[in-house]
């Protein structure tokens, strides 16, 4: 079965310009992610705050960022894009946030097909009050889990392309061992259970 991490192609106009794997539409509060082992998507929890998303979030594939997922992106787009669907997407901007003591890195980028937000090159031509909806989603989203959220300011798309350069050149270096890993999940995770491990 394609593996959305592992077999789907980044694309070929890297590193600004990129194929996203989309996990939560725009306008949720389920938080889904990507099961390494399947590859499929698995409800994460529901948020817990009053919030929604506010951009199409999703990952860029063979990333391997430095918390150990692949790189997240928020797409910006007039229209919430199904999970697991494909975007064509350029980065014009980083937000990086420090969640609970590590640091996340999310692209910020554009859907490529979407008139209304194609013509942006940079995080800084967008609206003000866009930008500061992107970070006040990530500074309040997990507020009543009683977890600390701190967003920066939100760098320039160079900064996106240094950041996706270095985890498509991590998850080259890590390609196998990464893929050898999920393959020994999935075994597990499709084994059988016996009647005594179900309790029954």
């Amino acid at each position: 079965m394609l593996h959305a991490w592992h077999d789907v192609s980044p694309g070929n106009d890297l590193p600004r310009d990129f194929q996203a794997v989309i996990e939560i539409p725009l306008g949720s509060n389920v938080k889904y992610e990507l099961d390494k082992a399947s590859g499929l998507l698995r409800v994460d929890r529901i948020i817990h705050s009053a919030v929604y998303y506010p951009a199409n979030y999703g990952f860029i594939p063979q990333t391997y960022a430095e918390d150990d997922d692949p790189l997240d992106v928020l797409v910006l787009c007039q229209e919430a894009v199904q999970p697991l669907a494909l975007i064509q997407a350029r980065a014009i901007g980083l937000m990086t946030m420090m969640d609970s003591g590590a640091s996340d890195d999310k692209v910020i980028a554009v859907a490529t097909n979407d008139p209304e937000f194609n013509t942006y090159v940079e995080a800084r031509d967008l609206p003000p009050h866009r930008l500061l909806v992107l970070k006040r989603f990530f500074s309040d989203y997990k507020q009543l889990e009683g977890k600390q959220v701190q967003v920066d300011d939100i760098r320039p798309a160079y900064a996106a392309i240094t950041v996706i350069e270095k985890a498509l050149a991590r998850y080259q270096k890590e390609r196998a061992k990464l893929r050898a890993g999920d393959a020994r999940s999935t075994v597990t995770l499709s084994e059988p259970m016996s009647l005594k491990d179900s309790g029954k």
